[in-house]
């Protein structure tokens, strides 16, 4: 068998080199490039680590994943597991080593994380923390003047005022939009919330071009509970991994 062959195509041979070319020329083999290396780094790393043997070998966590996974997806009987199975298009022996391969993975991300876990969380909690505000959102800055002194010095309904003239469509829901991460707002808001205590009206805020009154109901901190630490951990093992993808040194063998 030619050892550059890479695969047919109704019974047409194409060659790596072909292939390779293909890929160049769709604009898609940086990135094919860059997921071989991943994995190649993944496999290395995997290797180096003793500990993984024993959870390989240990066939009572890997009974107690499968077991889990058979709940979580309702596969409690045989059948219907088998059936799954089918619709993937693999076998148990196939289905017990991905579950050999996601454990070997866990164990890798908690020993390049945990380290710089809770420093990681320090940083990122002011992005992960919520709050809960109400907006009130004009096109003219005047108005927004105006509406602002007549709910502080008048008295008038937020509310009120939110559904009589606000043009964002929580309007309809008295200008609520519940709980929000801080770290996807507006820089402008974000600022003068970080300064904000429960209750305060803030504005008028310039937010592209529109004019804001928000209103501060709650504040909802985060705290490192094991859906944030998944969450932190796969951010931290993927900046690891892009970090070592680029200092591998690539060079390629075949000429296309």
């Amino acid at each position: 068998m030619d050892s550059s062959l890479f695969l047919t195509a109704n019974e047409q041979p194409i060659s790596l080199e072909q292939g390779l070319r293909y890929l160049e020329s769709a604009g898609k083999l940086e990135s094919v490039i860059w997921e071989i290396i991943r994995q190649h780094i993944l496999e290395e790393e995997l290797q180096s680590i003793e500990s993984i043997e024993e959870i390989e070998t240990s066939d009572e966590i890997i009974e107690q994943v499968i077991v889990n996974f058979r709940l979580d997806n309702q596969l409690t009987n045989s059948e219907s597991f088998q059936e799954w199975l089918d619709s993937e298009g693999i076998d148990d022996a196939i289905f017990r080593q991905q579950i050999v391969d996601s454990l070997k993975l866990d164990a890798l991300k908690i020993r390049v994380t945990e380290a710089n876990l809770q420093e990681y969380f320090i940083e990122r909690k002011i992005f992960l923390d919520r709050v809960i505000i109400s907006r009130l959102v004009v096109e003219e800055s005047a108005l927004a003047e105006e509406l602002k002194s007549q709910i502080v010095e008048d008295g008038v309904s937020f509310e009120q005022l939110v559904r009589e003239y606000s043009v964002a469509e929580d309007a309809v829901f008295n200008g609520m939009m519940g709980a929000v991460n801080r770290g996807s707002l507006p820089d402008e808001l974000r600022v003068a919330i970080d300064l904000a205590n429960p209750g305060d009206l803030l504005g008028p805020l310039d937010i592209d071009g529109l004019w804001y009154l928000v209103r501060v109901e709650k504040f909802l901190p985060v705290s490192l509970d094991e859906q944030v630490k998944q969450e932190l951990e796969d951010e931290l093992f993927e900046q690891w991994l892009e970090e070592k993808v680029k200092n591998i040194n690539v060079q390629f063998q075949v000429k296309f």
